[in-house]
């Protein structure tokens, strides 16, 4: 009995919340976050450091390509023959200059916008220009875009990643 009554003393001594074994109020994790005037909430999810959990945690600083690498490549090697003005592989854009095609007798200009990280048609979005400023052919916007879809699956299988 008497080493029953000195484990639940013991135990009693170890709470957090309880008062202790002196009947005094510890100070908490609580307490010292509440000092700091910056931080309201709880500290996992201030994601400082302080818990293992935040190596696993997915940082968003701005330097994440969120496209499509397959049909980003692919765009720019079926477009090759058209002069590149700007790129931006963070939001996705292709901008090209006027050029004529191998073989081919009217100036084109292209915009590309890759809005998707997965390799679909939906990701796709391609607006095609003749040197006037006119939309091309709905068979010729076809065909360039299929082309892009086409290669940006053989880089694809190229690469092992079915």
């Amino acid at each position: 009995m008497t080493a029953a009554a000195l484990l639940v003393v013991s135990l009693a001594a170890c709470g957090g919340r309880g008062g202790g074994l002196f009947g005094g109020r510890g100070v908490t994790e609580t307490d010292t976050l509440a000092k700091d005037s910056s931080f309201v909430g709880d500290p996992t999810e201030k994601g400082d450091g302080t818990s293992i959990f935040d190596l696993f945690k997915q940082r968003d600083d701005g330097t994440k390509v969120g496209v499509n690498r397959y049909l980003w490549n692919a765009s720019l090697d079926v477009l090759d023959f058209l002069p590149v003005q700007s790129v931006d592989p963070f939001t996705g854009v292709i901008v090209t200059g006027y050029g004529t095609p191998p073989g081919g007798g009217r100036s084109y200009r292209a915009t590309v916008y890759i809005r998707d990280p997965a390799l679909e048609a939906r990701s796709l979005n391609l607006s095609l220009q003749t040197q006037g400023g006119r939309p091309v052919s709905a068979a010729t916007h076809r065909a360039v875009e299929d082309a892009i879809l086409t290669r940006a699956r053989q880089m694809r299988v190229a690469d092992g990643r079915f």
